[in-house]
């Protein structure tokens, strides 16, 4: 699926570089996927043919804006801006049913160790801060039966997480119970199945849309968007063409 595809550049200058991560795509090696041969560094250093540095990450069944530095100084002064958490992000899902118009989600999420990455790690640890904003943008009612209900409700969303816990916007919309369309771990199977079977949509549907940040040496607000793919935009166009809430 890899093999010859071009990344689509957001962003680029000399100390800096940011993509359209698409879906499926690993942002680098991974013990977790140790059969895949294909993730977003090394397809970008290839491309670019020079050195990057990844300065976040994105799940790999997320698409979006991922951002990269150029050097390990810029890398190095990136880090920090997620560490002082001053970079902000926002991203947009589907998910099932109608969700209030806006709300903050505070809820706490427990540690989740890779069971290969981190398996001399400790389980027992505390649960950490978790802070999610959510507005709601358009809900849609379809004709069609899905679990118990005679009719299936979805809403668009957009997401500002204030924290970077492991599959926080995921497991967030999961203590909503409105589970993100399309996620394997967190989500709801008969959901997932309906739109593979109904749509031929096989992807997660969560997309970072945009990364705020200031840039290291200018120190100029610097604001990349990314637009969904083909698969996400046909779910949008969906929730725009009926029962259209803004």
């Amino acid at each position: 699926m890899w093999n010859d595809y071009e990344l689509e550049i957001l962003y680029q200058d000399k100390y800096l570089v940011a993509i359209n991560k698409p879906s499926g795509l690993l942002v680098h090696k991974s013990m977790i996927d140790r059969h895949e041969i294909y993730f977003a560094m090394k397809m970008l250093r290839d491309q670019l043919g020079m050195w990057v540095y990844p300065i976040h990450r994105l799940d790999k069944p997320t698409s979006g804006v991922l951002l990269f530095a150029l050097d390990s100084e810029t890398a190095r002064l990136m880090s920090e801006q997620f560490k002082e958490k001053i970079i902000q992000k926002k991203y947009i899902a589907i998910v099932r049913g109608y969700t209030k118009e806006e709300g903050l989600i505070e809820h706490a999420l427990s540690v989740k160790n890779d069971k290969i990455a981190d398996k001399r790690a400790s389980d027992e640890k505390e649960s950490q801060e978790a802070k999610t904003e959510y507005k709601r943008l358009a809900t849609v009612e379809l004709p069609h039966a899905v679990g118990k209900y005679d009719k299936t409700r979805y809403s668009l969303v957009e997401l500002t997480p204030f924290t970077g816990r492991k599959h926080q916007l995921r497991r967030h919309m999961k203590h909503l119970s409105h589970h993100i369309l399309g996620d394997t771990k967190y989500g709801r199977g008969e959901h997932n199945k309906f739109i593979r079977e109904k749509y031929n949509c096989h992807r997660l549907l969560l997309h970072a849309t945009e990364l705020k940040i200031t840039h290291p040496y200018t120190n100029k607000e610097l604001v990349i968007q990314a637009k969904v793919d083909d698969s996400f935009a046909n779910f949008i166009n969906l929730l725009s063409g009926e029962n259209n809430e803004k």
